[in-house]
């Protein structure tokens, strides 16, 4: 940010400068384009005037950007802005965050990228910029952490894969750490953004069902009735009468085999929406 100052004398000009721009004369770049005249007699007198460069901080920029995003929603909110090595979190706060999250963290994931891409327009060194409101961040994360848990365990009792709904990078970076701890089981992502997914499947594939032993002793037992309705291991077979439902069924219906709970639990992707 460049502006021009003017004053009765530099010295005031500059504390102009660092007044308008709200930071230490360290920050600050001056350039003194006219020094002050006095004049004959108040004739021809002219005052101080400088040239002062402030350069923010990519994060700076990237609340000021926030700033007037809000402004233009309608929203009066607080920044609270956070430097570490990695780059910057800024936490808006105030009693309007519903609107600032949005639906699933939509609107937040919105105005963090549209704050990262300001800040770093201007350098070619990218600079990470996470916006988060009220904890929302670390709340969604520990949902989609369980989340990842619970489609695990399914994955690895049924051996089916199942693919969650299209995620951003973050939240994909979440369930794959996750996903990670849990052993017998992995994950990938898969299709085009912004529709990318992540895929949770089984590493030893889908478990063998194990054979039901037939006991001969409980069928045709003692005192038992026997497969074909008669009493002992010398039933007789042409004793056998078929129930009324059994001549009613077709072919079809004979052979058709009922599927199990989760052979459609995953189907229809019953986490295919994670509704927070």
């Amino acid at each position: 940010m460049k502006k021009e100052f003017t004053a009765k004398t530099v010295e005031e000009a500059i504390q102009l400068a660092i007044s308008e721009f709200g930071v230490s004369q360290d920050r600050i770049t001056f350039e003194v384009l006219e020094e002050p005249k006095k004049g004959f007699l108040g004739i021809g007198a002219s005052e101080a005037k400088i040239s002062a460069e402030y350069n923010k901080t990519k994060a700076e920029i990237a609340a000021d950007y926030i700033r007037d995003v809000l402004s233009k929603m309608g929203i009066e909110a607080e920044l609270t802005v956070t430097e570490n090595e990695e780059g910057a979190v800024i936490d808006i706060g105030g009693d309007t965050t519903g609107a600032v999250i949005g639906r699933r963290g939509e609107t937040l994931d919105a105005i963090q990228y549209l704050a990262s891409m300001a800040a770093n327009r201007s350098d070619k060194e990218y600079y990470r910029i996470s916006v988060d409101s009220c904890g929302y961040r670390e709340k969604r994360k520990a949902i989609l952490e369980e989340l990842a848990g619970k489609i695990a365990k399914t994955v690895l009792r049924t051996g089916r894969t199942s693919t969650l709904e299209p995620m951003n990078p973050y939240e994909r970076r979440i369930i794959h750490s996750a996903v990670s701890e849990i052993e017998g089981v992995t994950s990938k992502s898969v299709g085009e953004e912004p529709y990318r997914k992540v895929v949770i499947s089984s590493v030893n594939g889908r478990p063998e069902r194990s054979e039901r032993k037939y006991d001969r002793k409980n069928s045709y037992g003692k005192g038992g009735k026997g497969r074909y309705g008669g009493k002992g291991r010398g039933a007789d077979k042409s004793e056998y009468k078929p129930r009324p439902m059994d001549l009613m069924k077709t072919s079809f219906e004979k052979d058709y085999k009922k599927p199990k709970p989760e052979d459609t639990m995953f189907t229809g992707e019953l986490y295919g929406k994670i509704d927070i």
